[in-house]
């Protein structure tokens, strides 16, 4: 089963209607919740996004970026990490009981290299989150280095993480290369992050963010990735595609094409006003 959806629902145009869920779940079958990485969110947000979607739909959700060692200055939970984890735990609840948690994404910083301590951070991330659901992106090149990839991958079936598969632009140690392994047999996940090799350092500039995810997949770089997913599909249950590329509106776009180029219909979805093209 491949499922292809996008990251969050509210920058992109669909059926003439912006930034409304409901909308969003008449064309994709899942989404990426980014707004969990900003801040643990209140369980009534879950609740009303569990009632404005279908009942097959999923939900990929982001770790708070504390959990993931982006956090900026001091931990807000005056209880320390064991009260982080609890409090995003007790927030995804509602998504758990529906049934519509796919994982939650623990996508580490750039500078989080392949090192003891830096594994030692991945097991307790692990442990912390019991029987839900995690995937695991890297955003430093090291955990795929030559000698260290099969020990990353082994690593991450032992620990039950689910691999995160990127696209993105290869621009040195603050980027990692498609690592087409399956690490886990539910699902793996598959993140376009587009390719503005340019773009993607981050500098002081105000939108850096947006000029960072500005592109546009071609025709010829979605039909090598049908036959990619065409394999990792061969070896989980489920595959879980998500289109980051949004800050120029490509996005929904684009995973409407690889859609079209899978032969993918999904059923279930919520019933359409209007259509997207």
């Amino acid at each position: 089963m491949i499922n292809i959806g996008l990251a969050g629902w509210g920058d992109h145009e669909l059926g003439g209607s912006r930034g409304k869920l409901r909308e969003y779940g008449a064309h994709f079958p899942v989404v990426e919740v980014d707004t969990s990485f900003y801040a643990i969110q209140p369980e009534r947000n879950y609740m009303k996004w569990n009632q404005e979607t279908p009942e097959g739909f999923g939900f990929i959700i982001k770790a708070y970026q504390g959990m993931t060692g982006h956090l900026r200055g001091a931990n807000p939970f005056a209880g320390g990490i064991g009260e982080m984890f609890e409090t995003f735990l007790q927030s995804i609840r509602p998504v758990q009981e529906a049934g519509k948690l796919k994982t939650v994404l623990f996508q580490y910083p750039p500078w989080f290299d392949c090192n003891k301590a830096n594994v030692d951070v991945l097991r307790d991330a692990r442990e912390r989150m019991g029987d839900v659901p995690v995937a695991l992106e890297f955003r430093h090149q090291s955990w795929f280095k030559e000698d260290m990839q099969e020990k990353t991958l082994t690593f991450m079936k032992r620990e039950g993480w689910m691999h995160s598969i990127c696209d993105e632009p290869q621009v040195g140690l603050g980027s990692v290369p498609t690592v087409l392994e399956v690490t886990h047999p539910d699902m793996t996940m598959v993140r376009f992050h587009g390719r503005n090799v340019s773009g993607w350092v981050q500098n002081n500039e105000a939108n850096w963010r947006d000029v960072r995810y500005l592109y546009n997949y071609n025709q010829q770089e979605l039909l090598e990735w049908k036959d990619w997913l065409l394999q990792l599909q061969e070896q989980t249950r489920e595959v879980c595609v998500v289109f980051n590329n949004n800050s120029g509106g490509h996005a929904a776009g684009n995973a409407k094409q690889l859609m079209a180029m899978l032969g993918l219909d999904y059923e279930g979805l919520a019933p359409r006003q209007l259509d997207l093209f």
